[in-house]
């Protein structure tokens, strides 16, 4: 198994070396069966970070920064299969994370939390909104729509990827992920390698098959059910889309959760100018503003 150095080495003794990220600290913190890779930076009330695919803690890192100067201490985990996190044993199951975040936030003394998400993080924090409202104070979810949202064709294209995802194969690279038109502008060479240096972990790349076959797949297939809106969303929550995301466009997105008042206590949406699916690498500093701005509008 790929190691780590000790529980709180610095970015280059790490294997392979974390991407720079300046003023985070890093730490393992252990869980029954897992390891989690935390970043941390900043003090205040605890805002808890989850990446999309193929992402990890470093999708945060412009952002990161923002909300710490505002007071708020950020943690930014690597979810299982993801970053430098280590699992015991590789497989999933659709709860899988959220069990694995609560034990987190349990190992963490942390009974509530702000969540920030993008897309895999999303279907984890929406999980948790659900199961667990009481450790979720208020929630900002970026380019994944509610769970209680209307299901439709028009979404379709919104998993164009994922045939490929379920054929992927170990060491296979995953940079075509990062391209049109999920980007609004490319990302640099440096910023790929960023996301994608850590893949050359078995354990990482193992994980793309088996996380789409044991998760994402079964959670789509809740959504296209219907199975959330027999439910109730409490936490104050937020979903924000780029305007250059085409599956989510504005009317499309405003049309599946047209339900919203009858489905959440307190819902809103938000577009950003400039952004595509990957809006943090796009926009970081408009995601920085919104977030923080639903922070102060819900107290």
């Amino acid at each position: 198994m790929d190691t780590p150095a000790s529980h709180t080495a610095g970015t280059t003794t790490w294997s392979p070396p974390l991407p720079d990220a300046p003023g985070f600290e890093h730490r393992m913190v252990d869980t029954p069966g897992l390891r989690t890779h935390v970043a941390t930076i900043g003090t205040g009330d605890p805002v808890l970070m989850l990446h999309g695919f193929p992402q990890h803690w470093w999708q945060w890192r412009r952002i990161g920064p923002r909300l710490a100067g505002a007071g708020y201490r950020v943690i930014c985990p690597d979810l299982r299969g993801s970053g430098w996190t280590e699992a015991d044993e590789p497989g999933y199951r659709r709860e899988t994370m959220l069990h694995d975040v609560v034990a987190l936030l349990d190992g963490l003394g942390l009974p509530r939390v702000r969540v920030v998400s993008h897309d895999l993080g999303s279907v984890v924090a929406g999980q948790l909104s659900y199961a667990h409202p009481e450790r979720v104070r208020s929630a900002v979810q970026l380019s994944v729509p509610p769970g209680f949202m209307i299901f439709t064709p028009r979404l379709l294209p919104a998993f164009r990827h994922m045939p490929r995802m379920l054929r992927h194969r170990e060491g296979a690279s995953l940079r075509w992920v990062f391209g049109y038109p999920w980007v609004a502008t490319p990302m640099t060479d440096e910023t790929l390698d960023g996301y994608l240096r850590v893949h050359s972990r078995s354990e990482v790349s193992r994980a793309v098959r088996a996380l789409y076959r044991g998760m994402v797949i079964p959670e789509v297939m809740r959504l296209s059910r219907g199975d959330y809106k027999r439910m109730r969303l409490h936490p104050p929550t937020l979903a924000a889309f780029g305007r250059e995301d085409g599956p989510f466009r504005e009317e499309i997105v405003r049309r599946i959760c047209r339900d919203a008042d009858r489905r959440a206590d307190r819902f809103e949406l938000a577009f950003v100018e400039g952004a595509a699916h990957f809006m943090t690498d796009d926009a970081p500093d408009e995601v920085a503003e919104l977030i923080l701005d639903w922070f102060r509008r819900e107290g």
